[in-house]
């Protein structure tokens, strides 16, 4: 018998590079089409991640800046469309939609989490909302700290939570590798290290900064990938501290050239969802220290086979860490194939087909 196929309405404010909008993006490309209809509902159709989304996903534009001016918006294009399931991806907007959830009592809702909500979610009027929180039907974690931090600090039932972790797009890692050389700014009688990511407080950078006081004498080099609100703040620093072996990129539309060809990837943040740049790091083969801190590092990182876990806080002695990595080999099909072998595209994927089925 022929089930009819399932619409899911998927939400996020932009297909901008980010781990939320990579995710969806893979799972709304992937979803067997015999059985799911995926469709994209965007605060603003914009973002990098826009090419590479199939043709068949419809895209909805809101043309809406602000996410509290887009409620309406969003619960009207519900109402409207009726799909059978809706997926929110976005931290913000999963914890305004829970309160209307009651509306529609023959849609299910998901609502995934990005980051380790009490560390994250500071401001009074968005925590209210997550009161409402145990309305969705199912809440995807992709750590077991989130999941943790859902039952105990947000009363969240068990039940409710699907662990999930990351996937990794191997097959697009390998194409955006293949025409790859290394960057020019790789100096190759350097060591060269790579930290990607929001320059925001979250990421830590001002600590990654402080720990390179200590290696200006050495032959290392640290690129810093990305772009955010610290920006400015990073950059002064950075002269202060006189710092002459950082080099700041800005956000890289094709960053894995970066990746594949570093020395050694660091994650200097201060806490995380499941970091999406250090399985991609992994997946480029390269070996990764990272700072201990909230957020399904220690399920990524295998000490010793592709990465380490230290942390940061202890300035002088994370330099002597790096250095101490620095020294010795890894091999990057190892490597490569730790994070294969657990988090590849298809394995992920196919924990979502499931729990959208069951749904």
């Amino acid at each position: 018998m022929n089930h009819p196929r399932k619409t899911i309405l998927f939400i996020l404010p932009d297909l901008e590079a980010g781990g939320a909008e990579r995710i969806v993006t893979t799972i709304a490309n992937h979803l067997p089409r015999e059985k799911f209809e995926p469709k994209i509902l965007l605060l603003r159709k914009e973002g990098t991640y826009l090419e590479i989304l199939k043709d068949d996903v419809e895209v909805i534009d809101l043309k809406t800046r602000r996410i509290r001016n887009s409620l309406l918006p969003i619960l009207n294009e519900i109402r409207k469309r009726k799909p059978e399931i809706v997926f929110s991806g976005f931290g913000e907007v999963n914890a305004y939609l829970s309160f209307f959830i009651k509306m529609f009592p023959k849609i299910k809702f998901i609502a995934r989490e990005t980051n380790v909500v009490s560390k994250h979610v500071t401001r009074k009027d968005i925590r209210f909302f997550y009161k409402f929180y145990n309305n969705f039907h199912r809440i995807i974690c992709q750590s077991d700290d989130m999941q943790k931090d859902l039952v105990e600090n947000f009363n969240i039932k068990k039940d409710k939570i699907a662990k999930i972790n990351n996937p990794v797009d191997f097959d697009f890692i390998v194409e955006k590798l293949a025409e790859s050389v290394k960057p020019e700014s790789f100096k190759s009688d350097f060591k060269n290290i790579v930290a990607i990511g929001n320059l925001s407080s979250r990421k830590g950078f001002d600590n990654l900064l402080k720990v390179f006081t200590h290696l200006k004498e050495e032959k290392i080099l640290l690129h810093i990938l990305g772009d955010g609100r610290d920006r400015e703040l990073l950059h002064q620093m950075k002269n202060e501290l006189e710092l002459k072996n950082v080099i700041f990129h800005g956000p890289q539309k094709n960053p894995y050239p970066y990746l594949k060809f570093a020395d050694l990837f660091i994650l200097s943040s201060r806490y995380e969802g499941f970091p999406n740049v250090l399985l991609e790091a992994g997946a480029c083969g390269t070996y990764s220290l990272a700072n201990t801190c909230p957020g399904g590092i220690s399920e990524i990182i295998q000490p010793g086979i592709n990465g380490e876990l230290f942390g940061i806080e202890n300035i002088e002695a994370f330099a002597l860490k790096i250095q101490e990595i620095l020294e010795k080999p890894h091999n990057s099909e190892v490597i490569k194939n730790s994070i294969q072998s657990r988090f590849s595209k298809e394995i992920i994927l196919e924990r979502y087909e499931e729990l959208l089925s069951q749904l």
